[in-house]
């Protein structure tokens, strides 16, 4: 009988699955302050599939297999047939207010980091020069910058600036967290935008830079913003890739209906 209870304890012991599954679940009833969606994303690349994690972390698939489902059962990551495990958005992003990139991360708990990997000056585009308000022989700042979160890049950023702001934005640090803050210490605080989404096919830029196949889906977000004085501030498009950030918009009031009128 004693050796029974020696084989129960010792089989209680060593399992791997069992021990694993008995952290899930202790992250999953972590303080309200902590943010378990910012450790599994230092786990989980995105797209990651099941046999690269047991192999990253010297378990068994079945082992991985079981954490993930207890994973998924508390909405912080999901499947995607075909593709791998991604690590779910912890809250969309809103429209209720103007809200940048960093502010939404910081407003997570998460770290957002950023690069300037290309900068110039050019002469404005007509839809720039018609969405800056400014004349089309206006010389204009163009970044490229790779966003990150948690160290991970997860958006490629294209900012075109209006002539008016450049004095503030020329010269910034190519590993400028926030040009928004840059801009409020100058006085001008951006407080309205327009923004229009979409998906689109990676292209070869975006596919080297954010370290992802060449035409995978990205959602495209196009975006016009402008200061408190009414001046447009920038344009831009923000390419991310999938499972960082959705968005959520409401609606008031009902659509005419055919035929009542």
């Amino acid at each position: 009988m004693c050796c029974r209870r020696r084989r129960a304890c010792r089989s209680r012991s060593t399992s791997p699955r069992a021990g694993l599954a008995r952290r899930d679940e202790r992250g999953a009833r972590a303080s309200a302050g902590a943010d378990p969606r910012r450790d599994v994303s230092r786990r989980i690349r995105p797209s990651q599939r099941g046999g690269e994690l047991a192999a990253l972390h010297g378990v068994s698939r079945r082992t991985i297999r079981t954490a993930l489902a207890a994973l998924g059962r508390q909405g912080l990551v999901e499947s995607h047939r075909g593709s791998g495990w991604f690590v779910q958005p912890s809250q969309p992003q809103g429209f209720d207010r103007m809200r940048s990139f960093t502010q939404w991360a910081r407003s997570r708990g998460r770290a957002p980091g950023g690069l300037v990997v290309a900068r110039g000056t050019r002469t404005a585009t007509m839809r720039e020069a018609r969405l800056l308000a400014v004349r089309t022989d206006a010389q204009v700042m163009t970044f490229t910058r790779v966003r990150t979160l948690d160290g991970r890049p997860v958006m490629v950023e294209r900012s075109t600036w209006a002539p008016w702001v450049l004095p503030h934005i020329a010269d910034v640090a190519d590993d400028i967290v926030s040009t928004t803050r840059v801009l409020a210490d100058a006085g001008i605080v951006v407080s309205s935008g327009n923004h229009r989404i979409e998906a689109v096919p990676a292209g070869t830029e975006d596919a080297r830079l954010l370290g992802v196949r060449r035409s995978s889906p990205l959602l495209q977000v196009r975006r016009e913003t402008f200061a408190t004085n009414g001046r447009p501030v920038e344009c831009a498009e923000d390419r991310y890739v999938p499972h960082t950030i959705s968005f959520e918009a409401q609606a008031f009031g009902a659509a005419a209906i055919p035929g009542d009128d």
